[in-house]
C-alpha cells in the first residue's frame, strides 16, 4: 500500500495542468500594454499611465493583490474595475475615461479599457499572481498627446508679468466707423 501511495501522487502531479508564465509589459512612451502567454504574443492594449507630476513607476514587478471592484479612497472614490495592484497603490485597472486612453491622464496608475482590464484580469486570475511579471518601460510620450492649452499664456510665458496685460491693438471699426484712435486696452 505505500507504493501505492507515492504512484498515485505522481500520476495526480503529471494529470495537473502547469501553469502558464504570463509576462505584461507597459511601454509608457507609446502607450500601450502587451501581454504574452508562455512567451507567444496574446493581446496590445492602449493604456493611459500617470500625467506629468504622478509617474507611473518603472520596474519589474509581480501583483499584490487583485480587486474585481474597487474604489479609489484617495482620488474621490473614482471607480477602479479589474485592479492588479503591483506597487503599493498602483494598479492596472478598468477606466471609464476610455476617451482619455492613449496619453498621460492618470495619477500614476496603468489606465486600460473596462472590458480589457476584465479580459488581463481573468487571465492573471486563472494562471495565477505568481506566474505573472509586470514590466513598465519607457518615458513621458511625445507632446501630441499632451492635452492643449487653454486660455491665453500669463508670466514668463508671455514676457509680461502676470499681472500686466500684454498691449492691446486697435479694436476693429463697427458698422463703416473708423476704430478708435486713442484705444489703449484695459
Amino acid at each position: 500500500m505505500r507504493r501505492l501511495v507515492p504512484c498515485f501522487v505522481v500520476l495526480l502531479i503529471g494529470t495537473m495542468p502547469a501553469a502558464a508564465k504570463v509576462v505584461v509589459t507597459i511601454d509608457k512612451s507609446t502607450q500601450h500594454m502587451s501581454v504574452s502567454v508562455d512567451g507567444t504574443p496574446r493581446y496590445t492594449f492602449t493604456v493611459s499611465t500617470g500625467r506629468a507630476g504622478y509617474g507611473t513607476p518603472n520596474g519589474t514587478y509581480h501583483p499584490q493583490r487583485l480587486a474585481r471592484t474597487w474604489f479609489s479612497k484617495k482620488y474621490y472614490n473614482s471607480p477602479m474595475p479589474h485592479s492588479i495592484f503591483f506597487h503599493g497603490g498602483y494598479a492596472i485597472h478598468g477606466s471609464y475615461e476610455i476617451s482619455r486612453l492613449g496619453g498621460p491622464a492618470s495619477h500614476g496608475c496603468v489606465r486600460l479599457h473596462p472590458s480589457n482590464a476584465a479580459t488581463l484580469y481573468a487571465l492573471v486570475q486563472r494562471e495565477g499572481a505568481g506566474n505573472t511579471t509586470i514590466v513598465v518601460t519607457g518615458g513621458s510620450p511625445a507632446s501630441r498627446h499632451a492635452a492643449p492649452r487653454r486660455g491665453r499664456p500669463r508670466g514668463e510665458e508671455t514676457g509680461y508679468p502676470s499681472y500686466q496685460q500684454p498691449p492691446a491693438s486697435y479694436p476693429p471699426s463697427y458698422y463703416g466707423q473708423p476704430g478708435y484712435p486713442n484705444w489703449r486696452g484695459w
